[in-house]
């Protein structure tokens, strides 16, 4: 659990203000790093005080971790922020708003996952009761905002942001056929398509190879990608990277030309939003709040849900229809930048300092 920052004068109209951000953060110990994490480091930067609760590596822990700082350090923050996803991790958030509503404190919704709508849509009451006590909600994605609006009409749209100058662009005019992944290894994310669509493509573009980087999340899918690659006769093609360190995430992305996406479901993914800053041709899969994201034949290519054929041909277009790479390529930067945080920052500090001074 992070160490508080020291309780200095944040923007006007904010004295002494600290932030509680409650979610499962689990960077430090390899996993993928939270959104959360990120805007609980810039917001130190204005004067904000901060905290995370929970680091914990185990969900039991975790849990408790995250009641015992919103009790025990109660006198150190004046909002909360709560991440809402779907499954378990809903209960924790239901769980500790209980607690923060017991004590007084107004904390901030952020919906997380493309999965929460069907959740949703399954215990319509739980969410919609959970949601109508926090102070405000947000979405990352206008496709949240949709879905999610029958159980909290004011939902303020707030997307994930970047720091686009990290990104180093190159135009892509003339793509080679090296190709990344980059998700975590779970059977949302459909890794298994990476290997079928390089074994689509192989006869025609000898040269193809893939990196898949993420972490693995234990459900079986890393297993079943190396065995689909192995049965394929690609598996020497496909470079296998369990994770890598934030800081190393642009030169991996820079090294390849074009970013295949395979998600079934999916909401708002950073590595997309990094993909573009780079400069990479995106070919994905269209599910959620992708659509809402990149317009195809613009910054990316966008074909249905689990059709390594459909996804195969998007790599083939790129690779091959003139003209087609330079367009993609040279339109992803400003898409990019347009969630930089110098856009998105300012939202987040207007509505915490709204939650302290108890303004709508």
């Amino acid at each position: 659990m992070a160490s508080p920052r020291p309780r200095e004068q944040s923007a006007p109209g904010v004295q002494s203000s600290g932030v509680l951000f409650v979610g499962a953060f689990l960077s430090q110990g390899g996993g993928r790093r939270a959104v959360a994490e990120d805007l609980e480091a810039r917001l130190g930067g204005l004067g904000w005080s901060t905290r995370l609760t929970s680091r914990a590596r185990s969900r039991a822990g975790r849990m408790a971790d995250m009641l015992w700082t919103a009790v025990r350090r109660r006198d150190e923050y004046d909002v909360a922020h709560v991440d809402v996803f779907s499954g378990l991790a809903f209960q924790w958030a239901e769980l500790v708003a209980r607690v923060l509503g017991a004590m007084g404190k107004p904390w901030i919704a952020t919906l997380r996952g493309g999965g929460l709508p069907e959740f949703a849509g399954r215990r319509s009451r739980r969410v919609a009761r959970l949601l109508g006590t926090a102070f405000a909600v947000t979405a990352p994605s206008a496709y949240l905002q949709r879905a999610m609006r029958p159980y909290r009409a004011e939902i303020e749209l707030v997307p994930n942001a970047i720091d686009a100058g990290r990104y180093p662009f190159r135009h892509r005019t003339a793509p080679a056929p090296e190709l990344v992944w980059m998700r975590a290894f779970h059977d949302v994310y459909r890794p298994q398509m990476g290997p079928a669509v390089v074994a689509r493509l192989m006869g025609e573009f000898p040269g193809i190879r893939l990196q898949m980087i993420g972490p693995d999340k234990g459900d079986g899918s890393l297993e079943e990608t190396r065995r689909a690659a192995a049965e394929l006769g690609v598996s020497d093609r496909i470079e296998f990277v369990l994770g890598v360190p934030k800081a190393e995430v642009p030169e991996r992305l820079a090294h390849a030309d074009v970013y295949l996406n395979t998600p079934s479901v999916d909401n708002v993914p950073v590595s997309l939003l990094e993909a573009l800053a780079c400069g990479l041709c995106v070919a994905t899969t269209s599910p959620g709040g992708i659509a809402d994201l990149v317009r195809d034949g613009h910054t990316a290519l966008l074909v249905a849900p689990d059709d390594p054929d459909a996804l195969a041909s998007a790599v083939r277009r790129i690779l091959a229809e003139p003209g087609l790479a330079a367009r993609l390529s040279g339109n992803a930067r400003p898409a990019a930048e347009a969630f930089d945080w110098k856009n998105v920052l300012p939202l987040w500090d207007s509505l915490f300092r709204r939650a302290v001074e108890g303004r709508p």
